[in-house]
Order: structure tokens, then sequence, then C-alpha cells
């Protein structure tokens, strides 16, 4: 099977599905942190702002400018961040550097739909754009607790 026609198996329907359907994409007003994050290889990229109540996510909002597989990625995550504290989030990036650069488990619920993008493990050059939502949700929250800090 040559490798073009593996790459066409990658972009699954469910894959673009997600990609079409990004939930949160209106910007917030008055976030605690705004996150903007780019993948130097393919120009992807994400922004993200978030409202920390209590240490959890209490609003959210994102701007997705990304390929199918970073939208695919802020879809599953953008449905499923409210609610959740830094721990969640840092654990859900780990887990999905982890399946995508090791094979590893899939994340953990309520995440477990990144499962979708186990295929990309096969394509290092996707896994920066898969990453970016997670990774600017991680420096978001370190944001809010430098802020609360000062």
């Amino acid at each position: 099977m040559s490798r073009d026609s593996d790459l066409i198996k990658l972009y699954s329907g469910q894959i673009l599905a997600l990609a079409a359907e990004i939930p949160q994409t209106e910007r917030l007003s008055a976030p605690d942190a705004t996150v903007k994050k780019r993948s130097p290889l393919c120009g992807s990229t994400v922004t993200v702002d978030i409202t920390v109540e209590d240490g959890r996510i209490s609003d959210y909002g994102q701007d997705v400018k990304a390929c199918a597989l970073g939208q695919a990625a802020a879809s599953v995550v953008g449905a499923n961040v409210i609610g959740r504290n830094r721990a969640e989030i840092d654990a859900a990036r780990a887990a999905l550097k982890a399946m995508l650069k090791e094979d590893g488990p899939t994340p953990s619920a309520p995440f477990d739909g990144l499962e979708v993008l186990r295929p990309a493990r096969d394509y290092k050059n996707r896994h920066a754009s898969i990453m970016l939502t997670l990774d600017a949700l991680s420096e978001a929250f370190e944001q809010v607790e430098q802020q609360s800090c000062a």
C-alpha cells in the first residue's frame, strides 16, 4: 500500500466530521488567560481563551486555524474542557503525546475521543498540530496560576 493511500485513510470520515463541528469557537471577551500556539512545521494555529473558577475551567473559547487533524483534536477537547482542572488537562496532554509517539494508551475520559487520532502516530509531521490545543490549555493554566501568585 502506498504512503499516499495511507495518508488518505488517515483522514477518516470521523476525523473530518469532528473537524467540521468544532465547538466553543466564540472567543471570550474577558478571559483569565489567552494563549496562541503555532506549529512551525505546517503553520497550524490554535488560540484558546479560558476563565477559571475554583481551579476549574468555567468558560472556554477557541480559534482554530489548523489541518483536519488539529481541528479534530480541538473539537474533542472543546467538547469536554468545561469543568476540567489543570491536572486533568496535563494528564490528557501527556497521554495524547504518548499515544502519538509511543503508541501508548488512549487518553482517559472525557478525552478518550482523541483515540480517533491514533492513526496519525505514523505521521510525525502531524503531531505538533494535533497537540496544539492541549499545549495551549496547559500554558493558559500556567498563566492563571502565575497571576494568582502575583
